[in-house]
């Protein structure tokens, strides 16, 4: 596996916790950043799996999103659809570091190119 190419993407003052924001990473897929109200952040590519809503627009409850569209509850730690429902949004590496918000840029474009 590759070192992880990180690239700053906002700082973390910039989405206010229980909300989410969409971030620009040249040559990839729209990321939606995460921030619980219990301060922790996640990264997903910004599309649900079911009929690719803009999961940034959804309602962050704990760890999971619901999607706008028909309202699929995606887990923000793996991706996955939770209850009956089927099917997996990419999950992006991240870490907070320097009060930055920081993406693996690597990951990302691997994600454009699937």
């Amino acid at each position: 596996m590759n070192a992880p190419d990180w690239v700053s993407v906002c700082s973390k003052n910039a989405i206010e916790p229980g909300m989410a924001g969409t971030v620009p990473v040249d040559g990839g897929p729209e990321i939606a950043v995460f921030h619980t109200i219990g301060g922790d952040f996640y990264a997903l590519v910004n599309s649900c799996p079911h009929k690719g809503g803009p999961l940034s627009q959804g309602i962050v409850h704990g760890d999971s999103v619901s999607c706008p569209l028909h309202n699929w509850r995606i887990s923000l730690r793996s991706g996955e659809a939770l209850g009956d429902d089927e099917g997996c949004t990419p999950t992006i590496p991240l870490k907070v570091e320097d009060e930055l918000i920081w993406l693996d840029r690597a990951v990302i474009l691997a994600e454009q190119r699937a």
